[in-house]
Order: C-alpha cells, then sequence, then structure tokens
C-alpha cells in the first residue's frame, strides 16, 4: 500500500501488536505500524487502554524481552536499548533508551489513548528491530507504569523511571 503525502511516497513496511494486561486492564490493544519514506523508517504506535487506572500520567516503554506471564511483570527486564553501548537498566541513562515512549494520560474513567511516532525503533530488520533476531533474540514488550516518567536519570532500581508495572503486552508481528 503507497499513500502519496505532499510529493512524498509513504510505504508500510511492516505492522506488529500488543495485546495489553493487566489487573486493572479490561482491554488494551498496542499497534506498531512502520513505515518507509525515502528509506527513512518510523513506528507509529497507538495504544488504547480501557480499565480501573488511576487518572493522569502514565509511562510507556518498550521492554526487552517478550515476557508477560510472571509476576509483576518483571520478566520482561529493562527497557529496550540494543547495542554494543546499550543500556537497559530502566531508571539510568534515562531519556535516551530506544524503547522511551511518551506517557499515557489515563481521563477519570480509567481509560486513555497514546499516539506516538518513533525514529529510535523499527519492526522490520535491523540493529534497533523490536522483532530483529539480532537486536531482541527474545522478543519485546510494551510496559504501561503506574506512574509519569520524568525522563531524567535516577538511581538504579529506584523505579524512577515509571514505576510500578501496570500493564504488559508482547508484541507480535502481523501480516500486511
Amino acid at each position: 500500500m503507497k499513500v502519496t503525502l505532499e510529493s512524498e511516497t509513504k510505504k508500510i513496511t511492516a505492522r506488529a501488536i500488543a495485546t495489553m494486561k493487566g489487573p486493572d486492564i479490561t482491554s488494551g490493544t498496542a499497534t506498531f505500524t512502520e513505515f518507509d519514506v525515502d528509506g527513512w523508517k518510523y513506528v507509529h504506535i497507538k495504544l488504547e487502554l480501557e480499565g480501573k487506572l488511576a487518572s493522569g500520567k502514565h509511562a510507556v516503554h518498550i521492554h526487552e524481552k517478550a515476557a508477560c506471564d510472571c509476576e509483576g511483570f518483571k520478566c520482561a527486564g529493562g527497557h529496550f536499548d540494543p547495542g554494543p553501548n546499550g543500556n537497559t537498566d530502566p531508571d539510568a541513562n534515562h531519556g535516551y533508551h530506544a524503547g522511551d515512549l511518551p506517557s499515557i494520560t489515563i481521563d477519570e474513567n480509567g481509560n486513555g489513548v497514546l499516539e506516538a511516532i518513533t525514529t529510535r525503533v523499527t519492526l522490520s530488520d535491523g540493529p534497533v528491530s523490536l522483532l530483529g533476531k539480532e537486536s531482541a533474540p527474545e522478543g519485546t514488550s510494551l510496559m504501561v507504569h503506574g506512574n509519569h516518567d520524568p525522563f531524567t536519570p535516577g538511581e538504579s532500581g529506584s523505579g524512577h523511571s515509571g514505576g510500578p508495572r501496570l500493564a504488559c503486552g508482547t508484541i507480535e508481528s502481523v501480516s500486511l
């Protein structure tokens, strides 16, 4: 599928989805769409949550493992940050992880929608692919936290970058 916008050709090159689960989530889906504009890749992410989350801002991050089946979602590991100089510690080096996304705003009914675009990750093969064998051999997941993200570094293990993990979804490739 090709879409023409103002003299640029935008092509969808890959898609993925994550079904979000958590004790206070009744429904949650994240869709990932990778676009190629003249060889430059970017990923559009749309996260929709319904449930009983506290109103306000909640941190959203891509985590380094596709594992959401343990208590507190700790098995999802740290933030996605591949590469020879990567640093997956959720609190250190913060604002600079490849998996950092804007916070989602939850309304007074416990629901929220986040739409974001990132050039820090891809869905197609490459060194920052969320689905790649080299960059993400165990797969990746999307995480929603209990607090907002200040996008500043903190002490390792302090929860400074978002606090408790409230919802998690494994990111899986889907057909175009």
